[in-house]
């Protein structure tokens, strides 16, 4: 089962997941909580939470990249646990994913902070 939890700062959407994506009914939630995010300039999956992946799951990162893409919004992949970053490793997209370090996660939720708070 996969539980999804969004935060919208400005044009940053942060999609925190939690529990295991291994069958098409979670990777469909994720798919529809991803591509629900247009106005978002960039995404990004926290899979702090997500202790599996199987290829249902790997084929939809796949194909959120390639939307994200298409749609001009930067899709980023946050606090990995080992056993997901293996999986994705040994499926080859590893080098596909842009996957943010936690400074660079701090960075951006201040810059949309501050974005967010100029605009309001």
């Amino acid at each position: 089962m996969l539980n999804i939890h969004t935060e919208n700062i400005g044009e940053l959407a942060v999609i925190e997941c939690e529990g295991r994506i291994v069958r098409s009914e979670a990777a469909f939630k994720l798919r529809e909580a991803v591509t629900s995010k247009r106005g978002a300039r960039i995404i990004v999956l926290d899979l702090s939470d997500v202790f599996a992946i199987e290829a249902e799951g790997l084929g939809m990162l796949v194909f959120l990249q390639r939307w994200a893409y298409d749609h001009d919004i930067r899709l980023k992949l946050f606090n990995l646990r080992q056993s997901v970053q293996n999986r994705l490793e040994h499926a080859k997209p590893m080098r596909e994913f842009d996957i943010a370090t936690l400074d660079e996660m701090m960075a951006l939720l201040v810059r949309a902070d501050s974005r967010y708070a100029l605009a309001s």
